[in-house]
């Protein structure tokens, strides 16, 4: 009597059972998908978008000022734009078509006062060569609409000529005139495309996961812009989506095909192929979703105003390119079985003429780090240590016009008024007060004699007369870390003075002491943000593989390479490599590179170790494991991240300086971790862990719920 040695097929999981759907309703699955998609872009294209920024602050002394101003009616409650002039020959000769050019800015909508040149002499440089206009707006920048401030722009480069050149400056202006990055998104699509042909060898094959991400991605954009009329989602948002779409959704959809690859060149139907690859990648693809989303939520628990709604959108993005990973692909699979079978059992019979074993390089770099794991493990982290030391100098703040093409008009008068009035001009502090003159003048001898500052103006009174406002120009640009110590100086030191003496307390505000607060709220909650997305993370990493150390030893290698990208960001965008306009780094960069990067890491750490772990159970030969899971998946984890830094590095070309920054940070995290932290650490640090990394206290492991990430099947072994 002969035994079965095969175990009971397990029950089919639900990814399988969803994959089975989706194949015995293909038509139904593609059809439902394109009218979705359809149907919300429609609606999004009807109802158009309502973008806005919000970096309002509450609780800080800059939102506090604004709210006074705004509270006693000042002209500074509102941003204002700067008409600068020029003309080599003095200004005093444009006089008539200068003023007459003013009186039909005056008359535009969300304008509500222009000063004159003429009106004031200290609007005029020394030499009279250079001057400007103040148009005070109704809002702040990101309140005025767009097409408002292009007729402002319009309307007085109209009175250039004859020797008089016309510049336009302030936050209003640059966000008008702010070049898309289209090309980017291209760019990266394309160089998708080729890195999915060269693995795959199939342009049907290479295809399907970038169709996937295309209709992820249309469907999340329509849906952000029908939700932006309900909350606040700042404008930036659509190119942010749009880079990490499609980055995670050929990323996810390509961890899914690999293993449905996989599973026809061992001989399985195209159906049955399927649903294996779901019931395994599309686990896996769950849960790595699912880590990504739990970080990017984490930003909730910043605080900081359109960022939460930038957070939101982008964890949307990234659960509908997951849904459409695990319903949508399987449909395509389904329509291009047999045409893909048949490419790929050809491909595997000529690999194996030729004697090529899938994996055998993988194998090898493996079993070499085993043999010196300590080595490698040591040059590994000192060289992600070296890169990510610059980090700890790395300044917060936001470009400014400083920062623009030279050819921009914002840039052109953001020098024209650092060459007539000095770099501090381009951001003056605004201090204010509710004080009475004689308080205001107290004030502003106590501004003259402050170290930083280069000139102040007269005390200016609110239209109820009940405030007191002053304008300080430091003698730094407003990026310089010189006027960030200015305006914690005037707040610790110059002002409690003045109002120990009059009783009157005062506030630093405008948008360079904003800028400030805002660096400064996201430095101070950077901790709890980390904790809580590094414990939830860890957490759900420790019920996925049921060990200790596997979680805390991902985390640690996930904050590593996220540390050393910033420190790449710091070098080239702070420091100035390459050429690259130096500056500050953008404040709300660090925590986005943060949530989406520990995310993105997870996901290969997740691909990874449970095919390590899948091994482990079968065998028990913890160094057998670990080389046979790195050459399971070397060659798809490579080139899913291949796609994501060409996807991401595509960014650096957008004529934003923010995406540049994004772009970068994403594109040099995900090499990190795809070549030295996989390749070299997570060998060498699971080979020295031994047994011991799927160690689990018993009474944890009571408490903790089952889930398995790879199902049972019936497997000969």
């Amino acid at each position: 009597m002969s035994t079965d040695t095969r175990t009971s097929p397990a029950p089919p999981g639900v990814f399988s059972r969803l994959a089975g759907w989706s194949q015995r309703h293909r038509w139904g699955a593609l059809l439902l998908w394109v009218v979705v998609v359809a149907a919300i872009t429609a609606g999004s294209q009807a109802a158009g978008s309502d973008y806005r920024n919000d970096f309002s602050l509450p609780g800080t002394d800059s939102q506090a000022a604004t709210d006074l101003l705004k509270e006693h009616g000042a002209a500074q409650a509102g941003d204002s734009v700067q008409i600068v002039f020029k003309d080599d020959d003095g200004l005093h000769g444009e006089r008539a078509g200068v003023e007459r050019m003013l009186g039909k800015v005056a008359d535009l909508p969300s304008v509500t006062g222009v000063r004159s040149p003429y009106e004031d002499r200290a609007a005029v440089s020394e030499d009279g060569t250079i001057g400007y206009a103040t148009v005070t707006l109704s809002g702040k920048a990101e309140e005025v609409p767009k097409e408002d401030v292009v007729r402002i722009i319009d309307t007085a480069q109209a009175a250039a000529g004859d020797g008089l050149g016309v510049e336009l400056g302030g936050d209003a202006v640059r966000g008008a005139v702010e070049e898309e990055g289209g090309a980017a998104e291209g760019a990266g699509m394309l160089a998708a495309l080729v890195v999915l042909v060269l693995l795959f060898g199939s342009l049907v094959a290479a295809a399907l996961p970038l169709v996937t991400a295309l209709f992820a991605v249309g469907g999340a954009i329509g849906l952000i812009g029908l939700a932006s009329h309900v909350f606040t989602v700042a404008d930036f948002t659509p190119p942010i989506m749009m880079l990490v779409g499609l980055g995670v959704g050929v990323d996810y959809a390509l961890l899914i095909f690999y293993r449905y690859r996989h599973e026809l060149m061992r001989g399985a139907e195209p159906a049955a192929a399927t649903r294996t690859a779901l019931d395994a990648a599309g686990r896996t693809v769950f849960f790595a979703g699912c880590t990504v989303i739990i970080a990017l939520l984490g930003l909730v628990a910043l605080g900081l105003g359109s960022l939460q709604g930038v957070a939101l959108a982008v964890a949307l993005t990234v659960l509908v390119t997951m849904a459409a990973s695990l319903v949508l692909l399987p449909a395509l699979m389904a329509v291009f079985g047999g045409r893909i079978q048949r490419h790929v059992l050809k491909q595997a019979a000529k690999a194996a003429a030729k004697g090529k074993v899938e994996g055998a390089r993988w194998r090898r770099l493996g079993a070499a780090v085993q043999r010196r794991p300590l080595p490698a493990l040591l040059v590994a982290v000192v060289a992600l240590g070296a890169l990510a030391a610059p980090a700890a100098g790395m300044r917060l703040g936001f470009a400014d016009a400083g920062n623009d093409a030279a050819d921009s008009t914002g840039r052109k008068a953001y020098d024209l008024l650092a060459e007539g009035f000095g770099p501090g001009f381009n951001g003056p502090l605004i201090v204010t007060g509710e004080a009475d003159a004689g308080a205001g003048q107290e004030l502003r001898k106590a501004l003259d004699a402050a170290d930083g500052i280069a000139a102040t103006t007269p005390p200016l009174p609110s239209e109820d007369g009940s405030l007191t406002t002053v304008m300080a120009f430091p003698e730094t640009a407003p990026q310089d870390e010189g006027t960030e110590q200015l305006v914690h100086a005037l707040r610790d030191d110059v002002l409690p003075p003045v109002a120990d003496r009059t009783g009157a307390d005062f506030l630093v505000g405008g948008p360079t002491a904003a800028t400030q607060d805002f660096a400064d709220t996201v430095a101070d909650r950077l901790p709890l943000f980390v904790a809580i997305v590094v414990g939830l993370s860890a957490l759900l990493l420790m019920v996925v593989f049921r060990s200790v150390l596997i979680p805390l030893k991902a985390a640690l290698l996930n904050l590593l390479s996220i540390a050393a990208a910033l420190g790449a960001i710091t070098l080239v965008f702070q420091e100035g490599w390459f050429g690259v306009q130096p500056g500050p780094i953008e404040a709300f960069i660090p925590v986005m590179i943060f949530a989406i990067v520990f995310g993105l890491s997870m996901d290969y750490e997740v691909f990874l170790v449970s095919r390590i772990h899948e091994e482990w159970e079968r065998t028990r030969d913890h160094s057998f494991a670990v080389r046979e899971g790195l050459a399971a998946t070397g060659k798809v984890i490579t080139a899913a991240a291949a796609i994501m830094i060409v996807v991401f590095a595509a960014f650096v070309l957008s004529p934003s300086r923010m995406l540049q920054q994004f772009g970068l940070g994403l594109a040099v995290a995900i090499l990190l971790d795809a070549v030295v932290i996989r390749c070299l650490i997570v060998p060498a640090v699971m080979q020295l862990m031994g047994r011991r990394a799927w160690w689990l206290p018993g009474w944890l492991a009571r408490r903790l719920p089952r889930v398995a990430l790879e199902a049972r099947g019936s497997e000969e072994r």
